[in-house]
């Protein structure tokens, strides 16, 4: 396990996470109140949650494409 490179998958992940969710909630809001407010904390932990979940999953991925390709 590269520990570099799963901490920059999660850094270049976790915050385009964060700007879609915050902009999915500014919008929400702003069409079902009538105000435009980003509803941060929903966005810090979901971007946190799915960062973590992704990273997990690119690197289950890579680990086995890399034991696919020895194998054969």
């Amino acid at each position: 396990m590269n520990l570099k490179r799963e901490i920059f998958y999660f850094l270049s992940v976790a915050p385009l996470i964060l700007v879609v969710i915050a902009t999915v909630t500014f919008f929400y809001s702003s069409a079902v109140y009538g105000e435009g407010v980003a509803d941060w904390t929903t966005s810090f932990q979901l971007a946190i949650i799915l960062g973590i979940f992704l990273t997990w999953m690119n690197y289950r991925r890579r680990k086995r494409v890399k034991k696919r390709n020895n194998t054969g």
